[in-house]
């Protein structure tokens, strides 16, 4: 899952969740009881100054305080902050639009809203992609205006002006450019291929993007490396690929992490992460890695082709990614090891059974609310906040969104079918049943075991923290418990209470957990071969010959 932006995770590992207090009423729930009230309007003016029409999700944040210079949502808490949101098309500068704030709303209508002292910002996310990574430099935003002693739908419309676009945060820009300065040839190698089956079903070209790390010493021998291919969570993008890459360099170089060729795979599609599936929606990527990629790479660059070579590593969305490739295709890969991987038994999705009968995405049997977030055991946001706040936000890149168009069939409008109705919360058993067919990984290991189970025997590993912020040590559980009872093997490593942020740290090391899982790899690949000896020679001069 992996929800906050990534681009606001570069530099940062762990998050401090506070706990609110919780409301279960969805938006339409409010808006239901607020039928008579008035409705809440605000006004939207594009600059005159500006030189084009522009189109876009118009969204108005709205959040209590003063003196802010940004107003922006919590993905944490999705009660924190009110949206609301509209489409707009070809709007020219001068011109303005109303937005009615009770039509689409998150965590409620904002007739709602109780008096105080607010502040509010706009936003049109022109290439529809706040869900996913949020406002970027593309984006027009307005100037924060305060709403002191402010009591909705009354008074006049608060007029926002969008004059100018939404700034990089100049750190984080300072800090991606000095790792670029550090990603040279010979350390790191950006690799965009165009996928021929992609390119087919999306009828345009479709690359397959990803930033191949190569060990210290690499130009200096000509035998073969093993190589691990790792991928990003829900939230990361190409830049994330190469952070984490350089950060495995830099270890690799100072002898924490075995000598390997690393390939970090970005899975970021505007409609969330397509997680290396082949897809009815997204299309094969699947099939586009494994037959085209990888060869690709693998004729380039100096990697051991055997697939006891080959090796997956990936978190959260990038370890239910990781996983499934490891049962897909076993013959290719030698292993994975995978961190906090989103469900890989659908009977325990976040908290909730997706197989009970009356399933329920809002409530639990016991007719409480669904929880999607924890921090600390308290329960921080709820499966119907999160879907209502996500909604606003735009109709897609979203993280429930983005498990639709991995795992749901196609509807006849041409869009993923919703698992569940984002209304009521009620399950669609029809929806789900091809989820489970297709891509709940515990079912299918069980299904396949006959043909795939002596190439994934002791091949899965996983890791995971008892506390993790998306309940996902639940369905690591019963994984376990169905590769145990098959005879797999597995490799299954519950981190007392780690979260979903902190599960890599090792005193006060951040990162400690790669090394334990690069040495497992080198093990498999190298079986006997003590990397660390096997170093010293590299950094012995070679004798001159007479």
């Amino acid at each position: 899952m992996n929800l906050p932006r990534f681009r606001k995770l570069l530099f940062i590992t762990l998050f401090a969740v506070g706990c609110n207090g919780l409301s279960t009423n969805g938006p339409l729930a409010a808006q239901t009881s607020s039928a008579a009230r008035a409705h809440v309007f605000f006004r939207v003016r594009l600059a005159a100054t500006l030189g084009a029409p522009v189109s876009g999700r118009l969204l108005i944040f709205v959040k209590q305080g003063s003196g802010d210079k940004m107003v922006d949502v919590d993905q944490f808490h999705p009660q924190a902050v009110w949206v609301a949101a509209r489409e707009v098309r070809g709007l020219t500068p001068g011109a303005a639009v109303e937005l009615d704030a009770d039509e689409v709303a998150s965590p409620a209508a904002f007739a709602t809203m109780p008096a105080g002292n607010y502040e509010a910002q706009a936003v049109l996310d022109v290439d529809h992609t706040y869900n996913y990574s949020g406002r970027g430099t593309k984006d027009w935003v307005s100037d924060v205006l305060p709403l002191g002693n402010w009591k909705a739908g009354t008074g006049a419309e608060p007029l926002l002006v969008l004059d100018h676009h939404a700034e990089e945060d100049p750190r984080r820009a300072a800090a991606m450019a000095n790792l670029k300065d550090v990603a040279k040839p010979g350390i790191a190698q950006l690799e965009e291929f165009e996928s021929p089956s992609l390119s087919r079903f999306w009828g345009h070209p479709v690359e397959i993007r990803a930033w191949v790390i190569l060990p210290p010493g690499y130009g200096e021998h000509t035998g073969t490396y093993p190589t691990a291919y790792w991928t990003h969570g829900f939230g990361g993008d190409i830049d994330a690929a190469m952070v984490f890459g350089l950060r495995l360099y830099e270890r690799m170089k100072s002898g924490k992490m075995p000598p390997m060729i690393w390939v970090m795979l970005d899975e970021s599609i505007p409609q969330g992460t397509h997680e290396f599936a082949d897809s009815v929606n997204n299309g094969p990527w699947g099939t586009a890695l494994t037959t085209e990629f990888i060869p690709f790479l693998e004729a380039k660059y100096h990697m051991d082709a055997r697939p006891s070579s080959r090796l997956l590593n990936g978190h959260s969305s990038g370890g239910w990614a990781t996983l499934q490739l490891q049962v897909n295709y076993p013959k290719i890969f030698g292993g994975t090891w995978s961190t906090s991987p989103d469900p890989s038994d659908f009977h325990a999705f976040s908290d909730m059974d997706l197989y009970a009968a009356n399933a329920n995405a809002y409530r639990l049997p016991d007719g409480s609310a669904a929880p999607i977030f924890r921090d600390k055991g308290q329960v921080v946001a709820t499966m119907q906040q999160y879907a209502r706040f996500e909604e606003a936000v735009g109709p897609y890149g979203g993280q429930l969104a983005s498990f639709e168009w991995v795992f749901s069939p196609k509807g006849k409008d041409g869009a993923p079918e919703p698992m569940f109705d984002r209304a009521t919360g009620a399950v669609d058993p029809r929806v789900v049943a091809y989820w489970h067919e297709h891509f709940d990984l515990a079912h299918l290991t069980e299904a396949n075991w006959a043909e795939r189970g002596p190439d994934l025997k002791g091949r899965i590993h996983l890791f995971v923290g008892t506390a993790d912020t998306f309940y996902l040590d639940g369905a690591a559980h019963k994984f376990e418990a169905v590769l145990t009872s098959l005879g797999g093997d597995p490799h299954f490593t519950y981190l007392p209470g780690r979260t979903h942020f902190d599960l890599y740290a090792v005193g006060a090391d951040k990162y400690a957990l790669f090394d334990q899982i690069g040495a497992e790899m080198y093990a498999v690949a190298r079986p006997g071969e003590d990397w660390k000896k096997a170093e010293e020679p590299k950094s012995t001069p070679r004798k001159k010959k007479k």
